[in-house]
């Protein structure tokens, strides 16, 4: 089990996305992928992903190109068994240029709490080093914080 598990509650819905969150800002592709189905099916932009296997090889190379990643989510809606995610993370590349990313997530769930799909739209924005607002990890004053549109 990795709770909470479906049917959602509007409190339960929002632990999730906050363990979620908890759990990119570790940067630790093996954590991650521990939250999915052995067999979770993927779209993240362009590039579609199936198995726990390749969710953990795409962020290894995911955290290995984006620098500093730091990310916020905040619950949009959610159902018995599916979660609306929106987004913002910040990173820069290895040149130094800094990026805010921008996205949706709808996520879906088995029984026991692991999502068995995600399917997520990202824009990104450079911006420069002075524009950064989000600073590692969450601390706890700010959760649940909305996230500003801009």
């Amino acid at each position: 089990m990795r709770p909470p598990v479906p049917p959602f509650t509007a409190e339960t819905a929002a632990q999730k996305v906050q363990a979620a969150e908890d759990a990119w800002n570790t940067r630790d592709p093996a954590k991650v992928a521990a939250a999915y189905t052995v067999d979770t099916v993927w779209r993240n932009r362009s590039q579609f992903v199936t198995g726990r296997a390749e969710v953990e090889a795409f962020l290894t190379a995911k955290w290995e190109r984006e620098l500093d990643y730091a990310l916020r989510k905040a619950l949009w809606a959610f159902t018995d068994d599916r979660i609306a995610v929106r987004f913002q993370y910040e990173c820069h590349d290895a040149s130094g240029q800094w990026w805010r990313s921008y996205g949706n997530e709808n996520w879906e769930f088995d029984a026991e709490g692991y999502m068995r799909r995600r399917e997520a739209s990202i824009n990104d924005v450079a911006i420069s080093e002075d524009e950064r607002r989000i600073f590692g990890p969450r601390p706890e004053s700010e959760r649940g914080v909305d996230l500003p549109l801009r």
